[in-house]
């Protein structure tokens, strides 16, 4: 398939862009910083989200969804990169419903989704345990008892944990790992909000002999490890495509200021050092681009190297949003270390996202793995 977009798609993009850079800007989130917001977010512009049919464009069609796939999909996170727009998008759309899609059963998949898609639910997976991301290894227990399901653990780094109203909790039980969709008002759940550099919302979370039924494990009870991986996969992908929106503006941004600023009565642009590092981080920006499409496709086509992708593309992203935000707060000068700038929003987002589910050594190692070395 040509690593190009469509009319439609085009047009998804455009929207997208044109809604974001009016409702959700970067100056919504300064303000949202600056005051504390417990949430994190302006509820009546995801409402808005919702409204336009966001929360369901991964979602096939008969689950409520819109069917426009990954690739739509990664084509929003992009503009949301761009733009640092805060909201549930990537916790309850890109990971919790990715994560029903490919672990539930086929009834569950019935109840849970349309929820998703018309707003009314918004779900966070409870997965990391530790400071950094050791894929599907958990110790949250899951334990039999008097016909309940007894879950016991403690997670970290939960996205949009104060506004969902259920999490997907890894935990293990006597079928491995299991996936279990447990509701944030349950006596035993605790939160614990996270103060986090790029000042968007997560929260520690405690499961204290928390009951759920058997229902609520996602699936038919085997084991969910092969299941959580994958959307883990997509997951690493649609944060790839909002790590190259933000590495797009960092740069743009960037470049604007280099034909403003002056120094010895001309534009900075006009120096030989500094238009090689801008002509090296665009190469670079052209090639996360391809990167990114190709992988939002192969998840679409359901190519079998989608996992191998998955890695490749996180890494290679992660990279270039590092190059992107480092040259453009060092290009910005003294300036770009201030918080008067936006610029430094973008570096503050684009480390948060790199650490991730994995970073880019984790899956530089993880490539390697599944290449054979």
């Amino acid at each position: 398939m040509a690593l190009i977009l469509n009319e439609e798609q085009q047009m998804l993009r455009e929207a997208a862009a044109g809604f974001l850079r009016d409702k959700a800007p970067v100056s919504q989130l300064r303000e949202l910083r600056d005051s504390g917001d417990p949430l994190g977010y302006r509820p009546e512009v995801w409402q808005e989200m919702v409204n336009m049919g966001w929360t369901g464009i991964a979602i096939p069609e008969a689950y409520g969804g819109v069917g426009y796939g990954y690739t739509g999909l990664g084509i929003v996170l992009q503009e949301v990169g761009r733009h640092l727009s805060a909201s549930p998008l990537g916790s309850s759309v890109l990971t919790a419903a990715t994560v029903i899609l490919q672990a539930a059963s086929e009834q569950q998949k019935v109840e849970l989704l349309p929820r998703i898609c018309s707003g009314e639910w918004l779900l966070s997976l409870a997965l990391e345990e530790s400071g950094h991301h050791q894929g599907c290894k958990v110790n949250t227990s899951a334990k039999t008892s008097d016909g309940a399901i007894i879950i016991n653990g403690c997670k970290r780094f939960v996205d949009e944990a104060a506004s969902a109203n259920a999490f997907i909790v890894a935990a293990r039980d006597d079928s491995g790992l299991g996936l279990f969709v447990v509701a944030a008002d349950l006596p035993g759940v605790s939160v614990q909000p996270v103060s986090m550099v790029d000042s968007r919302n997560s929260a520690t979370v405690s499961f204290q002999n928390v009951a759920v039924t058997a229902e609520q494990r996602l699936g038919a009870g085997a084991d969910s490890t092969a299941a959580l991986q994958a959307s883990i996969d997509i997951s690493n992908v649609g944060i790839s495509a909002e790590l190259l929106g933000l590495s797009q503006q960092a740069f743009e941004l960037t470049l604007a200021y280099l034909k403003e600023r002056e120094q010895f009565a001309q534009a900075i642009g006009s120096f030989q050092g500094l238009q090689h590092r801008a002509a090296e981080l665009f190469c670079e920006l052209e090639l996360g681009k391809s990167m990114v499409l190709n992988a939002l496709q192969a998840i679409d086509d359901d190519r079998p190297e989608c996992a191998l992708l998955a890695s490749a593309t996180k890494a290679k992203l992660c990279e270039i949003a590092r190059l992107a935000s480092n040259e453009a707060v060092q290009m910005h000068g003294g300036i770009g270390m201030t918080d008067e700038y936006d610029i430094g929003f973008y570096l503050k987002r684009a480390r948060a996202l790199e650490h991730r589910f994995g970073d880019r050594n984790y899956h530089l190692d993880r490539y390697a793995t599944l290449s054979g070395y």
